[in-house]
């Protein structure tokens, strides 16, 4: 039995909404670039640079703006509409990142919404189709795990 699928409230939600999308987006345009910037070959997102993309998280608020350009993601604020926009729940964008669910399956269960050049949508799922990922599992981010490896590097160092 699969356990319930996690949503954020919707007052916390609506709080999160009233923020600022830039200081979110810069985070997660760093975060792309540090987890798929030495991966991803550049040839792949071309047809995606100068074009403004952006990640809505239905059950949290929040909205991501970026592009890409020659040397990775780029941080963009919200003014005019994007040229692409994905939008899935926290848990759904979670299951997509983990590689427990695809992202075809969610788009035709309505769970993944792809708004705007829909071609422009095709070109980002196949770019990431095309490397290969680690599996990320949830549990090596917990506190133990995380506490142990940077245990052992730094027993390793003072070696």
């Amino acid at each position: 039995m699969n356990p319930p699928a996690f949503k954020f409230p919707k007052p916390f939600g609506a709080v999160l909404s009233l923020l600022p999308t830039y200081p979110h987006s810069l985070l997660f345009s760093q975060a792309l670039n540090l987890a798929l910037g030495r991966i991803i070959q550049p040839d792949l997102l071309e047809p995606l640079h100068g074009k403004l993309i952006s990640i809505r998280v239905t059950d949290a608020g929040i909205r991501l703006f970026f592009s890409i350009n020659a040397t990775g993601f780029v941080a963009c604020k919200a003014g005019k509409t994007p040229d692409l926009t994905i939008s899935a729940s926290a848990y759904d964008f979670i299951l997509l990142g983990t590689r427990k669910e695809d992202p075809d399956s969610l788009f035709f269960n309505r769970r993944l919404v792809v708004e705007g050049d829909t071609e422009l949508g095709l070109i980002a799922k196949n770019a990431l189709d095309a490397i290969e990922l680690p599996k990320l599992e949830l549990s090596q981010f917990m506190p133990g795990p995380v506490l142990e490896k940077v245990a052992s590097r730094l027993l390793a160092a003072g070696r």
